[in-house]
């Protein structure tokens, strides 16, 4: 495969998941502040995929790679959140102790997220889709870092 072809494959596997993330959306499951964090490494990687194909510039392959695994960490954080094995942020994950006044519990009921970071909404194979997202980045990484070696 070429240089090209490879940025190309790359780019559409992005695309592809974040057309899959936004469609989950449409079907009723909201993304989460981690979610949402996931999808912008994938929008840098059209960007940078459009500029390398145009510019033809050696180095945009590598910053591809970088994009993917960037969004392929999150995914393993927040595949973590979700599992309990480390605490996600406070603004998208249950807090461990309540207020004991009333009005500060009401305060943390009213400020509470609407969707949270460690609630797991939905899964294939038993895997969420933070884990889909963290596998399938890896896998965009490893076309990337292909593609730039035939740079």
């Amino acid at each position: 495969m070429t240089r090209n072809r490879l940025i190309l494959l790359a780019v559409g596997g992005s695309a592809a998941m974040l057309l899959g993330a936004f469609f989950f959306q449409m079907l009723g499951y909201p993304p989460c502040k981690l979610c949402l964090w996931q999808r912008w490494p994938h929008g840098a990687v059209i960007a940078i995929g459009a500029l390398a194909v145009l510019t033809g510039l050696r180095w945009l392959p590598w910053a591809g790679a970088l994009a993917a695994l960037t969004t392929g960490g999150l995914g393993v954080y927040h595949t973590g959140v979700e599992q309990g094995w480390w605490k996600g942020p406070t603004t998208c994950t249950s807090g461990d102790a309540l207020s004991s006044s009333t009005g500060d519990l009401l305060g943390q009921i009213m400020t509470a997220p609407l969707v949270r970071c460690d609630d797991i909404a939905w899964s294939f194979v038993g895997l969420s889709m933070a884990t889909w997202n963290a596998i399938l980045s890896v896998i965009l990484a490893a076309i990337w870092i292909a593609a730039a070696r035939r740079a």
